[in-house]
């Protein structure tokens, strides 16, 4: 099986036009007409997944976040970045990225939010959010704790007023989606999940809505799952990993 095969069944699910303009989703370096031989799944391509990719013998990384932002005017080691570029193009080995497009995908990474959830009746809330309901409701700090748990943060900061409070309708969106807090409002949800905000962000509507930050990267690292089911679903007959090196690149004392 080619490399285009992957890419091409990871389109289809996740279009490359549904990215935001600033966004770099797709081939970040590489040749999409080798071989695969393994593939290894992140949410960030770092020096440590570049590593592992090299051990194990996989010549194709899928990324959600893209490892090239911004264009490259020289690739001398000077970073993270130019680091990884400089090895992979000298072990053969292609970076793919679905950043946005996943975000905005019918069944990416808000749906797979959702799913941890087990919310219902998931509808867009925008271009990168849902919104949805609980099959039952909870109260608000077991809901909270339960959101902790199942995303596995260390430290959530929430706002709002839970005492006393039952949820039934939630929104999210993965990655830095507090920009979306008037419409998870109007939707009627009763918490919104994000990562990113802002101190001011949470004040202002707390007696309205429960603004929930539990981290960037905690909301998308369940991505590589939906890689993963792309990948199967084609029957592959090489390896398909997540990557064990990968971890949180916060620390919370």
């Amino acid at each position: 099986m080619k490399i285009r095969e992957i890419i091409d069944a990871i389109e289809a699910y996740a279009p490359l036009d549904l990215q935001e303009e600033w966004d770099n989703s797709g081939i970040q370096l590489g040749c999409a007409d080798d071989d695969v031989k393994g593939v290894l799944l992140c949410t960030d391509v770092r020096d440590e997944i570049l590593d592992e990719a090299i051990e194990r013998g996989a010549n194709l990384i899928v990324s959600h976040h893209p490892l090239i932002f911004h264009p490259l005017k020289k690739i001398a080691g000077r970073n993270y970045i130019e680091r990884i570029v400089a090895r992979a193009i000298k072990h053969d080995i292609t970076i793919y990225a679905a950043h946005t497009n996943m975000d905005a995908a019918l069944g990416g990474v808000n749906h797979k939010m959702a799913s941890k959830l087990s919310l219902v009746d998931v509808e867009p809330l925008d271009t990168l959010g849902v919104v949805g309901n609980l099959p039952e409701p909870e109260p608000a700090i077991d809901f909270l704790r339960r959101v902790k748990d199942t995303f596995e943060v260390e430290t959530m900061r929430y706002s709002g007023v839970i005492d006393g409070i039952t949820v039934s309708r939630v929104a999210m969106c993965g990655g830095s989606g507090s920009f979306l807090k008037r419409k998870a409002i109007e939707a009627g949800a009763q918490v919104f999940i994000t990562g990113d905000c802002k101190y001011h962000e949470f004040m202002g509507d707390e007696r309205r809505i429960i603004l929930a930050d539990i981290g960037h990267w905690e909301s998308e690292h369940f991505t590589k799952e939906i890689f993963l089911d792309i990948i199967n679903k084609k029957n592959p007959t090489f390896a398909v990993d997540f990557a064990r090196n990968e971890h949180n690149q916060l620390n919370y004392l």
